[in-house]
């Protein structure tokens, strides 16, 4: 067990303590995102081809599947790189903040510009009717009201995701630290402040006094997971919080705990505590 399992210090302010992510189609923190937003394109694809929107009613449900599908994937892929373009980080954020948007909106006039003379070429070549230039505004608004209504909708998916992460991690219990659960009656519940060896026992420095048991160090060590703490010398384990002052001398540092003992910092520990910002 090293020293510094448990002391590496936190995150620099401002920084998130998870990655950040974007709403919409991207970037997403991995490929899930990426294949979600794809499937939500997918089945709105079989939905159209159903209900034969923006194409001819008769035409064959396979033929309208084979239009839908392909250029509902597409779009949902080149949804994908625009967003990255227009989607700031907004991941620490408890819903679509209001500037988000505004994201959409752009992100969907981004889509519809190229998309609408696929659209126009993908319709000729599927259906054999070419759509004349004077209805390119007209199918270029239905394909802008098309991507919106895409964008906003993996918008929502995500922000719900990200929103139940967030409860899920709140709602976690803490990991409970095994250690504790070796306490003496006496001291059950107190706050754990150091551990020194002696001999074949351990000395409890807590906040209810002291108490011996007989237990290696070095276990100890493995059991304290989840104490915010380190190994300060061969002999002592020290928590954090318990730390009220820590001073240099000589070479060698000595911590000064909320009970007034004094905790030695070897060598061979020092630049670990140091470099974690313990003194």
């Amino acid at each position: 067990m090293t020293p510094g399992r448990r002391e590496s210090p936190p995150p620099a302010g401002g920084e998130a303590s998870s990655a950040r992510r974007p709403f919409a189609w991207g970037p997403y923190e991995d490929h899930t995102g990426w294949l979600r937003g794809f499937a939500i394109a997918l089945a709105v694809g079989v939905f159209l081809a159903l209900s034969g929107a923006f194409v001819d009613e008769d035409a064959p449900i396979g033929l309208r599947l084979a239009y839908w599908l392909p250029m509902m994937g597409i779009g949902a892929l080149w949804g994908g790189f625009v967003a990255r373009a227009l989607f700031p980080d907004h991941g620490d954020e408890d819903g679509p903040p209001a500037g988000l948007w505004l994201s959409c909106l752009w992100a969907a006039l981004a889509m519809a510009a190229p998309f609408t003379g696929l659209v126009w070429v993908a319709t000729w070549l599927a259906f054999g009717h070419q759509i004349p230039l004077r209805g390119l505004p007209y199918l270029f608004g239905s394909v802008f009201i098309l991507s919106l209504a895409m964008t906003v909708l993996n918008t929502l998916v995500e922000s719900r995701r990200q929103a139940m992460r967030r409860l899920s991690a709140a709602e976690a219990p803490p990991r409970p630290v095994r250690f504790l659960e070796r306490l003496p009656p006496r001291l059950r519940g107190a706050d754990l402040y150091a551990i020194e060896a002696e001999d074949h026992y351990l000395r409890l420095h807590t906040s209810r006094g002291q108490d011996l048991i007989l237990m290696r160090l070095s276990d100890a060590v493995e059991e304290l997971d989840g104490l915010e703490g380190a190994q300060v010398h061969r002999s002592w384990w020290v928590a954090r919080r318990a730390v009220e002052d820590a001073r240099r001398g000589d070479g060698r540092a000595v911590l000064t705990l909320k009970s007034g003992v004094e905790a030695p910092v070897s060598r061979t520990y020092s630049r670990q505590l140091r470099a974690a910002g313990w003194y």
